[in-house]
């Protein structure tokens, strides 16, 4: 079997390979998380921000997410081979060896790690070790044991804003503890939500991401809601300490109603639709406020 996966490996085109570590880095994802820093850093940074800077800091962020993928793959493994959304990826499906994941990965992390830490700040590039040892040696086998790893999960998930932060700071502030802690508690309906959508498929591998052992029910949907409601009031404390104007904590406030409300109704019916609206509306939060938030420092 070994034998053959080298065979498929080395009959494989540049450009197919590229494309394989494309999916190894889970491009889409780490792009989202890339979104999430740059965000930070212009928002701390102002319209005086530098372009070069931002480009060292997408360049390093987007290489070390990349490698926490990269990692993370490699380790389920065999278990992305049960299930159906992750069966065709390049390590389960014998399109990538373990051993030129590893590799890959390794160099990612390490060379997004370095430039973090030589080209922008050492405390940028501790934040992103650290994300990177925490996803991939404490959440990603986790997983397989607790639905607590969605919690260990949200400690570095969290990290991107607050990293773009440090980049053009140096420092932690106020500021960006309120941009870590909405991206902390947002990822918990969002996750949940996917889990909902996913849990057959999850469970196919062992993995009980929902809150509750019930899994799809009114417990799990109930801490989904709580969760939710939290944005609410965390959204108002922006304004509170002077850091947006009255627009945009309106936009922010409107934002967090509007997220709760498909989890108010996953609560109320326990329903695939209600969960899939959900996940659709958490991938529109985040970067509306972020996007609303920087726009405001900029103008």
């Amino acid at each position: 079997m070994q034998d053959k996966a080298v065979s498929l490996m080395q009959s494989v085109p540049t450009t197919s390979r590229i494309q394989e570590y494309v999916l190894l880095t889970q491009f889409r994802l780490s792009s989202l998380v890339v979104f999430s820093a740059a965000m930070g850093f212009i928002i701390a940074s102002g319209p005086g921000f530098s372009w070069s800077q931002l480009l060292l800091l997408t360049l390093g962020g987007f290489l070390v997410t990349g490698s926490s993928n990269g990692f993370n793959q490699v380790i389920e493994k065999d278990l992305d081979k049960i299930m159906d959304r992750t069966a065709e990826r390049p390590l389960p499906s014998g399109r990538l060896s373990v051993q030129e994941a590893m590799a890959v990965s390794m160099l990612m992390g390490i060379s997004g790690v370095l430039i973090l830490w030589f080209t922008i700040n050492p405390l940028s590039g501790f934040l992103s070790l650290f994300s990177l040892f925490i996803y991939t040696l404490i959440y990603t086998p986790a997983k397989k044991f607790t639905p607590f790893a969605v919690l260990i999960g949200a400690i570095p998930g969290a990290v991107p804003p607050l990293l773009g932060w440090v980049a053009a700071k140096n420092e932690i502030g106020l500021e960006a503890l309120l941009l870590y802690a909405i991206q902390f508690i947002w990822q918990f309906p969002h996750f949940w939500a996917i889990a909902w959508v996913l849990h057959d498929d999850y469970l196919k591998a062992g993995f009980r991401m929902l809150p509750s052992a019930g899994g799809r029910n009114r417990m799990s949907a109930f801490q989904t809601l709580a969760y939710s409601i939290c944005l609410i009031p965390l959204g108002m404390l922006p304004y509170f300490f002077g850091f947006v104007s009255i627009y945009t904590s309106l936009i922010i406030i409107l934002s967090g109603l509007l997220f709760t409300a498909p989890a108010f109704y996953l609560y109320r019916d326990c329903d695939m639709r209600s969960a899939q609206k959900l996940m659709f509306a958490s991938f529109i939060y985040l970067p509306l406020i972020q996007l609303a938030w920087m726009i405001d420092k900029l103008f």
